[in-house]
């Protein structure tokens, strides 16, 4: 089977582009939001599995559940397409792809930072800043503690990682050792 991603990303393409000539991006990223929450119910994943409910019936429920006002033709052919495809399940990575090419037209850059202990706002504010000098975006970003990393902080940027923990120190450390 094909990695969620990779189903997701004509889709989300599809989305955007959709978005980008008839609304807003922020009025399908609210609409994805709210089918990705709609997706994670569990009554309506055994349904998207079940080859006795048709697309289309999958399609009249999904959207039979969107608030009126978020429903226009465009979405109801989205869902459609979604449905017809059994791609219902797929629907929270493509708001997460949608999201990432939105970031992205607007120059905004999704960061999340793993630290081994919480950090205080100076801090946050000093990295953040230090992020967007070097990478000359904003930054959106997302904290976490990991207190696996013993000290020091952990950087994800798209396909990029900064690893400044002391564990991934220890690590490299003990891999030229054993050299």
């Amino acid at each position: 089977m094909a990695e969620l991603s990779t189903i997701a990303r004509p889709y989300a393409q599809a989305a955007f582009a959709l978005a980008d000539e008839t609304t807003s991006l922020q009025i399908w990223e609210d609409l994805l939001n709210a089918l990705a929450l709609i997706s994670e119910d569990p009554a309506l994943r055994s349904l998207s599995n079940n080859p006795n409910v048709s697309s289309q019936q999958l399609a009249d429920l999904v959207v039979g559940l969107l608030d009126d006002t978020q429903i226009s033709l465009h979405v109801a052919n989205f869902v459609r397409l979604v449905s017809e495809h059994r791609r219902v399940l797929a629907l929270p990575e493509i708001r997460t792809q949608f999201i990432t090419l939105k970031n992205a037209r607007e120059g905004i850059q999704d960061v999340e930072i793993v630290s081994a202990f919480p950090l205080d706002a100076q801090q946050q504010a000093d990295l953040v800043a230090s992020l967007e000098k070097s990478t000359r975006e904003k930054v959106l970003v997302r904290l976490s503690v990991d207190p696996q990393l013993i000290c020091g902080v952990k950087i994800l940027m798209g396909d990029k990682v900064i690893d400044a923990s002391a564990r991934a120190q220890l690590a490299a450390l003990a891999s030229t050792l054993r050299a």
